[in-house]
Parts: C-alpha cells; sequence; structure tokens
C-alpha cells in the first residue's frame, strides 16, 4: 500500500515540497467539490437502508435488497402447496429414520419449505454474524486511511467531517459484495445448514425445492429419493444445532476468532479512486463496486483459529455424513451415489468453500471433512452410536486437527494414560465422581499435561473417548 492513501497526494512545486497542498486537486476538485459529490453518492445509497442496521457497520439493508434482486433475476418461484407438504413429509419421515442412528433427539419443531428468496430473509441474521466483524475491519481501515497519519495536521482536520461518510460508503460497498455473494448461494442450496453453520431460527428445519431439484439433476435418482436424501442431512445437522447446547456459540466464536485476523487489502481501491472525476458520483460507487481482497494473517494465532474453524466445520459434517448414510443405506436405493454426489459438490468447490471464502476469506477443505467422516465412522464401530454420540457432550471431548491426521489412533484411545484432565475424566465415565478416588492426579493420569497439543482451542485431548458407553 502507498503512503498516500486513497490516491491522495502532495504535489509541491520548488519551495513548496514542505507545504500541505490540498490533495483533492489532484483528484480533479477541491474540497467543497469532494464534499458536495459524497453528498450526493450518500443520496444514492440512503434510499437502501443504513449501515448497521444490526448494530454493525455493514448495510445489510443494502445486502438483501440485492441478494433478491439476484435471485429473482434468475427466477425464484413460489413454493406450491404441493411442494411444501412434499418437504414437510420428508423432514419429518427424516427425524424417523435418524432415531436409529443416533442419540441425538430430534431438533425440527417446524419443518418448511423456503424459495430462494425466503432463505436470504431467513438466515441474513446468522450471516450479519459472521460476516460483521470483516465488515468492522473493512470499515475501519478505509476511515482511518482517509484521516491517516501521512497526512498533514490540517489536512487532517478538513477530512475529518467525511470520515463518518467514507465509513457509511465502507459499509455500502462491502453490503454490496456481501449481498452478491449470498444472492450466488441461495440459487446453489439445498437447505439451511449447506454451510455447516446454524443459519435457520431455532426449531426450524427447511429445505429450498428448487435447489433439491436442482441438486438431483443428472444423477438417474428419483425425486422422492433426492428430497429424502437431503431432509435426512437438513434434520441430522438441526440434531446437533438444537442438542449440543455449546455447539453454536462454538462455531461463531471460531469464526470470530478467525476473522479478527484478517488484513483488508486496500490497494485496489486507492487506484481506482486516482483520477476520478469529483462531479460525478457514479463513477465513485462504480470504482467502489469491486470485490475487496481479504488476505489472512500468517501469525500463529491466525493458524490455530483457522484450524479450529476448519477442524469444528469438519466435525460437523462428518457427523452429519456417518449418521445420513448409516440412516438411508438400507432404505434408499441411490444412497452411495446421492453421497457421492455430495462429496463430489464438495471437492468442486461447492457453495460453502466459495461463500466462505468470499465474505470471510476462508477457503474450507474438502480433505478434512473426509478425516472427519473416517474418524465418527471409527468411533461408530469401535464404540456403538451411543458411545459416538457421547463425544458432543462437551467441546473438550472433541478431537482437534491432529486427530484428524489420526482418526485410528483418537478412536482405539492412544494417550489413555496421559493428557487427561479432571475434567476429561468425568466426561468420560457415568460413574461417580468420588468411585474415581481422590489421586488421579498422582496415579499417572496428569490431568495437565497436553504435550502442547491443545494449541488450536480444542482443549485437552480425551482420546479414549467414552468408554463405559462402547
Amino acid at each position: 500500500m502507498s503512503d498516500t492513501p486513497f490516491g491522495f497526494n502532495r504535489p509541491g512545486n520548488g519551495d513548496d515540497d514542505d507545504k500541505p497542498q490540498d490533495p483533492f486537486k489532484a483528484m480533479g476538485g477541491d474540497m467543497s467539490q469532494f464534499a458536495d459529490m459524497l453528498h450526493r453518492f450518500a443520496d444514492m445509497i440512503g434510499g437502501q437502508g443504513a449501515p448497521g442496521a444490526g448494530g454493525g457497520p455493514l448495510n445489510w439493508d443494502l445486502a438483501k435488497n440485492i441478494a433478491r434482486h439476484q435471485v429473482a433475476e434468475q427466477g425464484d418461484p413460489s413454493v406450491v402447496d404441493a411442494e411444501r407438504r412434499q418437504v414437510e413429509e420428508a423432514l419429518r419421515l427424516a427425524e424417523l429414520w435418524l432415531d436409529e442412528a443416533s442419540t441425538l433427539p430430534a431438533g425440527i419443531r417446524t419443518p418448511q419449505a423456503w424459495s430462494r428468496s425466503e432463505w436470504i430473509e431467513q438466515t441474513l441474521p446468522v450471516w450479519a454474524k459472521v460476516c460483521d466483524p470483516i465488515a468492522t475491519r473493512m470499515v475501519d481501515s478505509m476511515g482511518g486511511a482517509l484521516g491517516s497519519g501521512d497526512m498533514p495536521a490540517d489536512m487532517q482536520a478538513m477530512a475529518g467531517p467525511l470520515i463518518g461518510m467514507v465509513k457509511q460508503m465502507a459499509g455500502a460497498m462491502v453490503g454490496g459484495q456481501a449481498g452478491q455473494a449470498l444472492g450466488a448461494l441461495a440459487r446453489e442450496v439445498v437447505g439451511s445448514a449447506d454451510v455447516g453453520l446454524p443459519l435457520a431460527p431455532d426449531g426450524v428445519g427447511a429445505l429450498l425445492p428448487a435447489g433439491v431439484e436442482a441438486f438431483g439433476e443428472g444423477l438417474e435418482v428419483s425425486g422422492d429419493e433426492v428430497r429424502l436424501y437431503l431432509a435426512l442431512r437438513e434434520a441430522a445437522h438441526q440434531r446437533l444445532f438444537a442438542h449440543v447446547p455449546w455447539l453454536r456459540a462454538h462455531l461463531m466464536n471460531a469464526v470470530e476468532d478467525y476473522a479478527r485476523g484478517i488484513t483488508v487489502d486496500l490497494s485496489g481501491i486507492e487506484q481506482a479512486v486516482q483520477g476520478l472525476d469529483l462531479n460525478n458520483p457514479e463513477a465513485l460507487q462504480e470504482a467502489l463496486g469491486g470485490e475487496i481482497q481479504l488476505t489472512p494473517e500468517e501469525s500463529p494465532q491466525q493458524k490455530a483459529a483457522l484450524a479450529r474453524l476448519e477442524t469444528m466445520l469438519a466435525l460437523v459434517e462428518g457427523w452429519v455424513d456417518t449418521v445420513v448414510n448409516q440412516a438411508a443405506k438400507d432404505r434408499l436405493p441411490g444412497s452411495v451415489k446421492l453421497a457421492e454426489a455430495v462429496r463430489r459438490r464438495r471437492a468442486t468447490g461447492g457453495p460453502a468453500e466459495r461463500t466462505f471464502a468470499t465474505l470471510v476469506g476462508l477457503e474450507l477443505r474438502p480433505r478434512r471433512l473426509r478425516e472427519a467422516g473416517t474418524l465418527w465412522r471409527t468411533l461408530t464401530e469401535l464404540r456403538g452410536i451411543e458411545g459416538r454420540d457421547g463425544i458432543w457432550e462437551h467441546p473438550d471431548l472433541l478431537p482437534n486437527a491432529e486427530d484428524l491426521d489420526d482418526p485410528e489412533g483418537f478412536a482405539h484411545g492412544k494417550d489413555e494414560i496421559d493428557g487427561l484432565s479432571d475434567l476429561d475424566l468425568s466426561k468420560l465415565t457415568e460413574a461417580p465422581a468420588e468411585d474415581k478416588g481422590e489421586d488421579a492426579g498422582p496415579d499417572g493420569r496428569d490431568g495437565g499435561s497436553t504435550d502442547g497439543d491443545d494449541q488450536d482451542g480444542e482443549g485437552g485431548r480425551p482420546g479414549d473417548g467414552p468408554e463405559p458407553r462402547a
């Protein structure tokens, strides 16, 4: 990034080099023209909602309008009654089948069928929580660049009244980018849980009939089977989100921790603003309409945050794969083909990868999802359904990133002696605490020895899992 933010410079003339010049002349006008242009630009975006409608800096009204317009342009038919009944019946049947494949109770109280526009409306509150940390960094960076300490004090004083408006424009710009990403995602999703985050309201499970139909194209599997398989996936996600009370906050905290380490690259904005005609607010809007480059930092903290987030999302998806395929294998003749279609969708960059790359600067790695699936299947074989699902009782019991590299070792209970805290021990058995004895630490189970394995934030390494339940 240059030392002259947003294309401002200080043209000198001989002995006047040390005297502050009007930076706005380099953009084709003076300060009053620039202020007038900003006001006119604010008028252009003012009718689309103020940024921070949800308490953050991003213009979510604008994002929603852009996303809805995008799906409407390409066709977004309303859900008819017959489609609604089919979806509701599929979700109810899926819950019955999952009762045999998981100890977690049903999580859907209200089955729903959504159009693409309804998906945008219903999931927007959660997307706001996901994106606002990034938007905050973006808006603050743009406002900070305008009031940069590199500018002389009198110029900073002149620019001060405009910083708030620039931040408003930044919120609108990021909102526009988020709206485009969500509009594209709405055309690909099949339900509320495609990206592994709890996007639906509490107790709601939803499928998009248009998305379900598009998913099944070319698979040579009946529409009823496709709908039922995707309903199983939706219902499995909702069981986790409804009955693992810490999971929602854990996922959102992992996203926020990762977002804190994102660097916003403003160099493209600087180049776009250079030489703009201050009397043309439309040109400024176009210049600020490009995509923002989000670059993760390479710090140890950021790498740990990335590992924690990827691990959590992979564990959710791997568990869903395991229970769904177990429930479907003897009931849906096309279940193997449908499972392969899901894997292929991920491997080629499905909606989860692209949306996170656009909104959060993160690309999910399909390799982690496959390894997580292997781990959950191995746990099922060795410990049974109850022992497998018992891992969700507490975040300290979950596998970490290294465990995904060695699912057999985790499932067989490596580190049975070392690396378990008293909290882990109490979670891994159903016997009363007093039956374990008071000298758990001295007898070899050193609760404080994690050997650094919890650096990714997953806590201790309870490798042996809930043994009495197996």
